[in-house]
């Protein structure tokens, strides 16, 4: 089975504070601000490594980001991706969601035939969920979001669990396809040293738009079609209080606080 996993590096979500936002560019400043694999991508991730260790196969990792965060992505080939494909380019900053999923797409076209690619549902520092469906439109293969679970029968169909806000869906069918997965899919794997220098010995390949038959216009800030208008960030209200006094004390004149607030209903 030849399985496509596309990850992101992301601002780490424990110093999300620290982003801040180019009122220039209306883009996020993400420098000073330590970057990881987008979370939900390890689920991705996690899910791939699965089916391969039951089909066999190859696994390709393919990420776009500057070359500077490869050593944080050669953590998806420190977990059991079999090769990292980096798409780098200058040209390509800016890009937004279908920007970003023409450029995917046409790297997966020039990688050759795949039968499953999986990403994970939304991206920490975005959170539009539109690539997935984006990428599978330009790739001409159905889509499937919000996937809670995998199955496949000897014959190499997929059973699907898809979660929506009423309940679950369940879908079948053949590859290939694009799926996005939620957190309650799996457990992303734990790393060991030895995973991650064997990591290092494993194929890392940069592409740029040169390397790319680029069909569509849209790549980068100028060629995207979703431009933002007005960005601001908002104004911090919140204020932290002190209470005063033993513990008895703290506890009643919170309780008077929250009474007075509304918070209290008999």
């Amino acid at each position: 089975m030849q399985i496509i996993v596309c990850i992101k590096p992301v601002p780490d979500p424990k110093y999300l504070s620290r982003v801040s936002l180019d009122e220039t560019t209306k883009t996020l400043v993400r420098e000073n601000v330590p970057t990881v694999i987008n979370p939900l991508d390890k689920n991705a991730l996690e899910a791939a490594l699965s089916l391969r260790e039951r089909f066999g196969g190859e696994i390709t990792v393919i990420s776009m980001a500057p070359e500077s965060c490869i050593p944080v992505l050669r953590e998806a080939l420190a977990m059991g991706g079999d090769r990292l494909l980096v798409l780098s380019d200058t040209r390509f900053a800016g890009s937004d969601t279908l920007a970003t999923a023409s450029i995917i797409a046409a790297a997966i076209q020039k990688t050759g035939a795949f039968d499953l690619i999986i990403c994970g549902n939304e991206t920490a520092d975005s959170g539009t969920s539109q690539v997935s469906p984006q990428l599978a439109e330009f790739l001409g293969v159905p889509n499937i979001m919000h996937v809670s679970a995998i199955e496949v029968s000897d014959d190499g169909v997929f059973r699907i669990k898809s979660r929506i806000e009423a309940g679950y869906v369940i879908a079948e069918l053949s590859a290939p396809m694009v799926l996005s997965v939620i957190k309650e899919l799996n457990e992303p794997r734990y790393i060991t040293l030895m995973n991650i220098l064997d990591a290092e010995a494993k194929d890392v390949r940069v592409l740029s738009a040169d390397d790319m038959i680029l069909k569509e216009p849209w790549v980068g800030l100028s060629g995207s079609p979703t431009q933002i208008v007005e960005l601001a960030a908002p104004e911090k209200r919140a204020k932290a209080e002190i209470l005063a006094g033993d513990a008895r004390r703290q506890a009643r004149a919170l309780a008077d606080r929250l009474y007075r607030m509304g918070f209290y209903h008999g």
